[in-house]
């Protein structure tokens, strides 16, 4: 199982990207996380049973 290192809010996450002056609110985020989230676990779920059944 992959862990992240450092646990990030939305509000954070909203943060970051702005230092990097991009400008969308928390709301972005959770929509992208809403949209791209389920994709990603997908394959991350995928890649380690490939692995696993090697």
């Amino acid at each position: 199982m992959m862990w992240v290192k450092y646990r990030l809010s939305l509000r954070n996450e909203e943060h970051l990207l702005s230092d990097r002056r991009i400008d969308i609110c928390y709301e972005t985020v959770r929509l992208w996380w809403n949209h791209f989230g389920p994709l990603c676990a997908a394959e991350i779920r995928r890649k380690w049973f490939c692995e696993w059944a090697r």
